[in-house]
Parts: C-alpha cells; sequence; structure tokens
C-alpha cells in the first residue's frame, strides 16, 4: 500500500513553526526554499478594485524583498518557472520555484518583521494562490 504524502499550502507563518525552526537553529546560513502558485488576477484583502495579475502584485512585493536580502547580506540564489513532472503526480503544478539564502535564521526573521517589508506584504498576499516555503540547510 502506498502512503500519499499530504501538503497544505499557506500564505501566511505560523508562530509554532517559527519557534520550531529557532529550536533547531545552528547560527549558520539558512535557505528558503520558495514553490510559488499565483493568483490569475490580484485579489487584496481590503477589496480594492485592481488591474494586476497575480504575477504583477507578488513582482511589486518582489522587488522590495529582493532588495531586503541583499541588504541583510543574503542573496536570491535560484528562480526557475516550473515546467512539468518527471516523478510523481500532483494535482496543479506549482508556477516558480526560488531559493533565498540568508546569512542567519535572525535575519530572515528580521526581514519579515522589518517595516520595509511589511509596507509591502499585502502585495505578497493579493498575487498568491498559495506557497510552500521550506527551510533548508545547503550541504554543497
Amino acid at each position: 500500500r502506498q502512503r500519499q504524502m499530504c501538503i497544505r499550502d499557506r500564505l501566511r507563518k505560523t508562530d509554532q513553526q517559527v519557534q520550531d525552526l529557532l529550536e533547531k537553529d545552528d547560527g549558520g546560513a539558512i535557505c528558503m526554499i520558495n514553490l510559488i502558485k499565483f493568483r490569475q488576477k490580484a485579489e487584496y484583502e481590503d477589496g480594492r478594485e485592481t488591474d494586476l495579475s497575480g504575477i504583477e502584485a507578488y513582482q511589486i512585493y518582489g522587488a522590495v524583498t529582493g532588495s531586503l536580502i541583499k541588504k541583510l547580506g543574503g542573496d536570491v540564489v535560484f528562480t526557475s518557472v516550473l515546467n512539468g513532472m518527471v516523478v510523481g503526480e500532483v494535482e496543479e503544478l506549482w508556477d516558480v520555484m526560488a531559493i533565498a539564502k540568508y546569512p542567519t535564521l535572525q535575519s530572515f526573521i528580521d526581514m519579515v518583521s522589518s517595516p520595509e517589508y511589511l509596507k509591502v506584504y499585502h502585495h505578497r498576499i493579493a498575487g498568491l494562490k498559495g506557497q510552500l516555503n521550506i527551510a533548508s540547510t545547503q550541504v554543497i
């Protein structure tokens, strides 16, 4: 009998998820793997009308976030449009995969709680249909 992996994407982190990461933190660099699915049309939580696509709303957020990552001494290491499955099956393929590297977990936490980040966060939520954000440690 084959066991199925259950995946629940969310648009927001939980305090428990951050706490779990902090308990495992070794103080070294951390990479965030992002699997991203965009909305066709941006949907702002405040109900505003917009002609922006999900990708366009996310790009507003991404431009600021990319600058913040660099300012912290990190880098967006890799970004790729996903084309199709080779092994396995999913109901719906993610649109983009990106890896951002931060000098420390604390620098990531500082970024996502900074005023500059919070000022554009609503564009992220408006643009995304779903996301997985996975913390990892680079080994090679």
